[in-house]
């Protein structure tokens, strides 16, 4: 089926109602790498039911209407598919159990021209089921590198954040394990590009590579530790650009701008000297 603009911005998108548990957050926090250090006291509410916290990055995973773009109705071409960005807004704390309701809507589809692709953006609000009260609203932008060219309006683009040409106020080092995408996708991702050599291989890589929402909770658990001791209500927004994948059992290196309000960011993977995240937002109370 050919690709269909006005189609895919009229697309309805079914409320996706979901009921998770503590042990479901657990599962989140320790697949984004907290608990390393079992005598880490400050890590350990995330990994732990008694004073439990919860990740802000955790909305992410929440109400989520799986990987329709791989629906034949769209007209995309799913394997050419890139994950580019990723927007967080953090409405209230994230409860550490509770039923959620995800709404998930096109909110633009730009033409980028045939070797580039078509940009996809989405927007899903992430609701308390009992109360309807907002808890997240989260964005992503999905790139279709098969499907530009459609005619359709270039931009206006999103502004990516500008960092500052100064060095880095701090950065924060943290470890991947090697097996982590294994526990990283039983929080819903199961893209077997994450777990099974050969299709990655078949992708193009030497071996699986972590999830890019994984890193993105990596360096959700960066600012968390460098900025708001441990303090998730504290962070309110948290928006990055994907500019490569890292490969598990690499060291993420998180490079900050700011303690307070509006705080920039990037993240490299450390052992390549590649940056994975790029062009980094938070806002911090």
């Amino acid at each position: 089926m050919n690709f269909d603009y006005d189609k895919l911005m009229r697309r309805s998108f079914a409320p996706v109602e979901q009921s998770y548990t503590a042990k479901d957050s657990i599962l989140y926090a320790l697949g984004v790498g907290l608990g390393r250090d079992p005598m880490d006291r400050r890590e350990l509410p995330f990994v732990y039911e008694d004073g439990q916290k919860t990740m802000p990055s955790q909305a992410v995973v929440l109400g989520y209407p799986g990987f329709w773009v791989k629906e034949p109705d769209t007209g995309i071409e799913w394997k050419k598919v890139l994950h580019a960005s990723q927007s967080l807004q953090v409405h209230r704390p994230i409860p550490a159990a509770g039923a959620v309701v995800g709404r998930t809507r096109i909110v633009n589809i730009l033409d980028k021209g045939p070797k580039v692709g078509a940009l996809i953006l989405a927007e899903r609000t992430i609701t308390d089921q009992a109360s309807g009260e907002l808890i997240a609203t989260v964005g992503q932008a999905t790139m279709a590198r098969g499907n530009g060219g459609f005619g359709g309006a270039s931009g206006p683009s999103p502004a990516a954040v500008k960092l500052p040409d100064s060095p880095p106020e701090r950065a924060c080092d943290l470890p991947t394990s090697p097996s982590q995408a294994l526990l990283y996708r039983l929080s819903g991702d199961w893209n077997p590009l994450h777990a099974d050599p050969d299709v990655a291989i078949a992708g193009g890589f030497d071996k699986p590579i972590l999830h890019g929402l994984c890193t993105y909770g990596v360096v959700c658990h960066a600012l968390l530790k460098s900025l708001c001791d441990y303090e998730p209500a504290r962070l309110k927004r948290f928006d990055a650009r994907f500019t490569s994948p890292v490969f598990p059992g690499e060291t993420i290196r998180t490079e900050i701008w700011g303690a307070r309000g509006e705080v920039m960011f990037r993240a490299t993977a450390l052992e390549r000297g590649v940056t994975v995240l790029n062009n980094g937002l938070a806002v911090i109370d």
